[in-house]
């Protein structure tokens, strides 16, 4: 797990903050008084995975860099509930500010993390890994898909310029193309692209066959029930890693990583997560 870069962390608080206070928190500046300190506990209040803590110290100290903020835990720690997340004592006008900047980053990150641990607890004992897709909030990519790797799971590309991924769309604009329309087009993408991998998607039997043979890297093997993914990894025969995908749920996962496959992909994980239970407690 590589963490979030300073300077990821402080441009994503900086939009949020933004957006969220606008001319000025109008309530907090009417009610209390400049000089008024107080102290916060950030608290859990179900079992997750942690993930966001940066960006929600980053939010408060962007409103008050001497307020004292002490973390409990730490990104990609899994906790129970009842467990203090951060601390946070200072200007009780900035604590009030950023409280829930700060928790819309935590809550939203830990629950992608937490379900991505579901996700690769599912499939324990197996050598299949979980990864995440594009299926991402825009804007939050890269902390959406640093939570997937703070639950356990990999990250696919990121974007579009980083991997070749040849879909059933693009093939259907290439069904004329000789000797196939997939062997056409990892031709094409090696010849455009040499220092990318490249990954097709099929369908069928048929399909992964002549992606093999095409000497794909990747083969995603696309809404195929396990009987199926099976044979199709027998085809590979190792040729290429294979990553199956379509609707995979944690009821289903185990029997598709039990066909042997390298990778399940699960656009579930960022696109829908769950926010989790999280307070902002102030202390008497």
């Amino acid at each position: 797990m590589q963490p979030l870069s300073a300077e990821a962390v402080q441009t994503a608080v900086d939009r949020a903050l933004q957006e969220d206070i606008g001319s000025g928190d109008a309530t907090t500046l009417a009610t209390v008084p400049s000089d008024s300190v107080s102290a916060a506990s950030m608290v859990a209040r179900q079992k997750m995975v942690v993930c966001g803590l940066p960006l929600a110290e980053a939010a408060f100290r962007s409103l008050a860099a001497e307020l004292k903020i002490t973390p409990g835990v730490a990104d990609g720690d899994p906790i129970e509930a009842g467990r203090e997340l951060l601390r946070i004592e200072g200007p009780t006008r900035a604590i009030l500010t950023g409280e829930r900047t700060a928790l819309n980053f935590i809550q939203r990150l830990s629950g992608v993390a937490t379900l991505t641990a579901n996700y690769v607890d599912a499939i324990a004992g197996t050598t299949t890994q979980i990864l995440d897709t594009r299926k991402t909030t825009p804007g939050w990519r890269l902390l959406e898909k640093y939570a997937v790797a703070c639950g356990g799971g990999r990250n696919h590309r990121f974007g579009l310029h980083d991997l070749i991924m040849i879909k059933d769309n693009h093939l259907a604009a290439l069904r004329d193309q000789p000797p196939s329309a997939i062997a056409a087009a990892v031709a094409r993408a090696r010849a455009a692209y040499p220092d990318l991998r490249v990954e097709v998607e099929a369908d069928t039997l048929e399909q992964v066959a002549q992606a093999a043979d095409s000497g794909a890297d990747i083969i995603l093997l696309d809404n195929m029930p396990p009987e199926i993914l099976t044979e199709a990894v027998k085809i590979i025969a190792g040729r290429a890693e294979t990553e199956a995908s379509g609707g995979i749920t944690l009821d289903t996962i185990r029997a598709v990583a039990e066909t042997g496959v390298d990778f399940i992909s699960v656009g579930a994980l960022t696109h829908s997560a769950k926010a989790v239970d999280i307070g902002l407690d102030f202390l008497s």
